[in-house]
């Protein structure tokens, strides 16, 4: 690097949580530096926190107000950003590709592209894994992005109003998946339902909307302690939702879904959130090392297994620690790769050694909607885990979303957002019906 003309480009694939806080980071680093390039690559528009898209799918939050526009962004934050979906990798070149992108009327926007890079960061996320469950790619919504969130969204409003203008039935709702999606998805659905009389459809009220939530295993939220299983469940019971636990679905029809013991658990509206991959797509690339679930496997640095330009956070990385556990796919999971790999690409391009990632689990929270809050915090000063719930336990879940925020605002307009936030409540409706 001793030319402006000739950068260290750094491409980031993936804007979501750690992909977005990597570019901010960097390009308030470099943001003086004409010898280092930094680019964002995301095939959507703009950025909702995915822990977030439940509250999207029952209408709680305006994407339209609460996203992050990414090429507004990356002006005001110094890097650049290309709309595009990966469709190649050339690691021998160098290179990646993005696909054309077309108009609904089938115009071409942007051709097919090739972008070189010196330092590469996969940061593409994760879906849900239908684990080839017949039926479920035909009958099901899924709750990956934004757009599949509002297209539940739209589903489900049309139903309200279906049922307050015939002024009688009940809408029947199953979700397979009993982690943290599905079940903050149960609890917000009828914080929601209850919301619809204040806009007029005085006919749809909670006590007509039936939610089923399913889980294979033996007890929800399975990733978490017993105790926050327990009382999440007792408050989803206590809303009215049905709970099924060691009930595995077979397949899905247009009824609802079939289980292994062949009895139908019928349904208006399916959802499946059960389990996560990382996409399809990585396995056609033949470039990387794939668990299983098509995730990357990585050194400790969270290089690549195989390649040392190439780093990998968030969900699509297999990063497995010295006590053999594997990291977890979850949005902290993401935050502290984010922070790692920055400092491994400076010291990468200033010749120093690079740092091993150690994960710290700070706890898991789940948020039942307006109803409740429960979760555990890991001590730094004790092997052990804290319960909590209520209030407490909800003001520390929201302020994982704030220093989300701050990440990749900034404090000073972190904070100009958060009293946004606070104005626009007072002004706009509760609930998106549009």
């Amino acid at each position: 690097m001793n030319s402006s003309t000739n950068p260290h480009r750094i491409l980031v694939v993936g804007g979501g949580a750690g992909g977005l806080e990597l570019v901010t980071q960097l390009g308030h680093r470099y943001r003086k530096d004409p010898n280092v390039e930094v680019t964002l690559i995301d095939k959507n528009r703009s950025h909702i926190w995915k822990p977030l898209l439940h509250e999207v799918a029952t209408g709680s939050l305006d994407p339209s107000t609460d996203a992050v526009v990414y090429h507004a962004h990356s002006v005001k934050h110094y890097y650049r950003f290309q709309l595009g979906t990966l469709c190649d990798l050339n690691a021998t070149e160098k290179t990646v590709t993005l696909a054309e992108i077309l108009d609904d009327s089938g115009e071409l926007v942007l051709p097919e592209r090739h972008l070189p890079y010196d330092t590469l960061v996969m940061a593409i996320g994760s879906v849900s894994n239908d684990f080839k469950t017949p039926g479920v790619q035909d009958h099901c919504f899924f709750l990956d992005t934004a757009n599949q969130a509002q297209r539940f969204h739209n589903a489900l409003t049309n139903n309200f109003m279906r049922i307050n203008q015939q002024d009688s039935g009940a809408l029947s709702i199953a979700i397979v998946g009993g982690g943290a999606t599905g079940v903050e998805l149960s609890a917000e659905l009828y914080n929601v339902t209850g919301m619809l009389k204040s806009y007029g459809l005085d006919n749809m009220t909670s006590e007509q909307l039936k939610v089923r939530l399913i889980e294979a295993g033996p007890s929800i939220l399975p990733a978490l302690p017993a105790r926050i299983s327990k009382s999440a469940r007792h408050e989803l019971e206590t809303l009215g939702v049905e709970v099924f636990e060691n009930t595995l679905i077979k397949s899905a029809t247009q009824d609802g879904f079939l289980t292994a013991d062949d009895e139908l658990i019928d349904a208006d509206m399916m959802i499946w959130a059960a389990g996560v991959k990382a996409p399809d797509f990585l396995a056609d690339l033949y470039q990387f090392e794939l668990t299983r679930n098509n995730q990357i496997h990585v050194k400790q640095t969270l290089q690549s297994s195989n390649h040392d330009n190439i780093y990998v956070i968030g969900d699509c990385c297999a990063c497995q620690q010295e006590d053999g556990t594997w990291v977890p796919p979850r949005a902290q999971s993401a935050h502290q790769m984010a922070s790692l790999v920055k400092k491994n690409i400076i010291n990468q391009l200033q010749g120093k050694e690079l740092k091993n990632f150690v994960y710290k689990d700070h706890g898991s929270l789940v948020n039942l909607s307006r109803y409740s809050t429960v979760g555990s915090l890991m001590g730094n000063l004790t092997q052990n885990s804290m319960f909590i719930e209520g209030k407490i336990a909800r003001l520390v879940y929201t302020s994982l979303y704030r220093m989300h925020q701050m990440a990749i605002h900034g404090k000073f307009k972190a904070l100009l957002v958060i009293a946004a936030e606070k104005i626009g409540k007072v002004v706009r409706p509760k609930m998106k019906l549009h």
